[in-house]
């Protein structure tokens, strides 16, 4: 009977990191319900890296795919990127990045993670921030890990119709509506 709880526990624990990559050992553990050592074990059996080497992994595949943008623009970490559909970056907010009698963060970080990352999953050579309609929703503090997922709604022409949403470990703290506009045509002129 044990061998088959492990099996099902081993493809719940592929399951749930294919779905939510970031998540540590300790979360893992109460997520199955067994002990950190277990999940160690599991990962370790299955060839599945820590936390921190599948962060890593992710971003220097994602960061191979740039084409807008270069890498050392985008703000935060490009953590997972799917050229002209879809792309994640991982941000967290550092003592320089808040106020310093709030502890809030600067409202411009929030934006530039989420207007970098809706930059760079466009598969175009060169594209601008044509319009951002922008909701901040609740306050972002210092060491917040804040994880925004960009999605190409459509394209119209030369138009890109973005929805960026960006949330801390349990909510939902920024969302944004871009309309970028790739300027290829632009490039022909030169």
């Amino acid at each position: 009977m044990a061998r088959v709880q492990k099996k099902i526990r081993q493809e719940r624990l592929r399951e749930k990191l294919s779905s939510t990559p970031f998540l540590t050992d300790e979360e893992l553990a109460t997520y199955l319900g067994v002990s950190v050592q277990t999940i160690r074990l599991d990962r370790l059996e299955l060839g599945i890296p820590e936390l921190r080497e599948r962060t890593k992994l992710m971003a220097e595949e994602a960061q191979n795919k740039l084409k807008t943008i270069a890498s050392a623009d985008v703000v935060g970490e490009l953590i997972d990127l799917e050229l002209g559909k879809s792309g994640i970056s991982l941000m967290t907010v550092t003592s320089d990045m808040v106020y310093e009698k709030t502890k809030v963060a600067r409202g411009h970080y929030i934006f530039a993670q989420a207007n970098s990352l809706a930059l760079a999953i466009i598969d175009a050579p060169i594209a601008v921030t044509g319009v951002a309609n922008i909701k901040y929703k609740i306050a972002v503090h210092e060491s917040e890990k804040l994880v925004a997922k960009a999605e190409i709604i459509k394209k119209r022409g030369n138009k890109y119709f973005i929805w960026v949403k960006t949330r801390n470990d349990s909510q939902e703290v920024f969302r944004a509506k871009f309309i970028m506009v790739s300027l290829e045509s632009d490039l022909h002129k030169e």
